[in-house]
């Protein structure tokens, strides 16, 4: 630290002695005092503008870039998550979904949705609450598939980009949550009903979130990877009709 602040120094020094050099040579040529004041005075008077310019324009467009590339490289993890877990969770927690038929009305994104269409169907879902209901039947299964990704589920957590991005940090505790509680019931058989709803109210919740945070990556995909959009359209969850292949 201490010869860095000695270079600085120097550097500092040397660009003051050669200022004033040139200020010197310039009044020996033309013997013009009253000049090299006006310019002096007028060159400082730009400096406060200059750093208006630094520090409130371009440091802000500097940070809008930075947080750009840090939510492409999230968007990335996101990805990741919806192709590991959770598109497969959330053809699970539908299956348990009281009003799926409604609900797959909203959710049938296509090329054609705006963002507009986008943030509608997101502020809905976000105020509802889904009917997850029955879930007896298929607890062995899901909970088989969550273990199965707690590793991946993990290293999602150890991510240092979920920092700038706390609600799908949120999303990723509800289905970890939701995890460790099927994990430490050993079965489901005669299960009591206030256990069964209280299972009921964490898979709510982490199926809201998933669906909250597929659209905001489904509207991600249709501006930045048209092509990513068009397979997951195609593999859309929530589309009885969705077809892989092409026609």
């Amino acid at each position: 630290m201490k010869k860095l602040f000695n270079w600085q120094f120097k550097l500092a020094a040397g660009l003051l002695l050669l200022s004033a050099l040139f200020y010197f040579t310039h009044y020996l040529i033309f013997r013009n005092g009253m000049t090299i004041l006006d310019w002096f005075i007028n060159n400082l008077a730009f400096v406060f503008i200059n750093v208006l310019i630094v520090t409130l324009i371009l440091q802000r467009l500097l940070e809008y870039r930075e947080k750009e590339a840090v939510m492409k490289k999230m968007n990335m993890v996101i990805g990741t998550f919806f192709s590991e877990v959770g598109v497969e969770a959330m053809k699970m927690f539908s299956r348990m979904d009281r009003d799926l038929p409604a609900l797959g009305k909203k959710l049938l994104v296509s090329k054609d949705w705006s963002d507009k269409d986008f943030a509608e169907t997101i502020k809905n879902i976000s105020s509802g609450d889904v009917a997850i209901e029955n879930i007896q039947g298929g607890l062995p299964d899901m909970k088989k598939f969550l273990l199965e990704r707690r590793a991946f589920l993990l290293g999602l957590l150890q991510n240092p980009n979920l920092l700038e991005h706390e609600s799908f940090t949120e999303l990723l505790w509800a289905v970890f949550h939701l995890t460790d509680e099927l994990a430490h019931r050993k079965t489901f058989e005669n299960a009591a009903e206030p256990d069964l709803k209280h299972l009921a109210g964490d898979i709510n919740r982490a199926y809201k979130l998933i669906i909250i945070h597929w659209l905001n990556y489904m509207k991600h995909l249709r501006i930045d990877y048209p092509y990513l959009f068009s397979l997951a359209v195609r593999t859309n969850p929530f589309d009885e009709k969705a077809e892989i292949e092409v026609k």
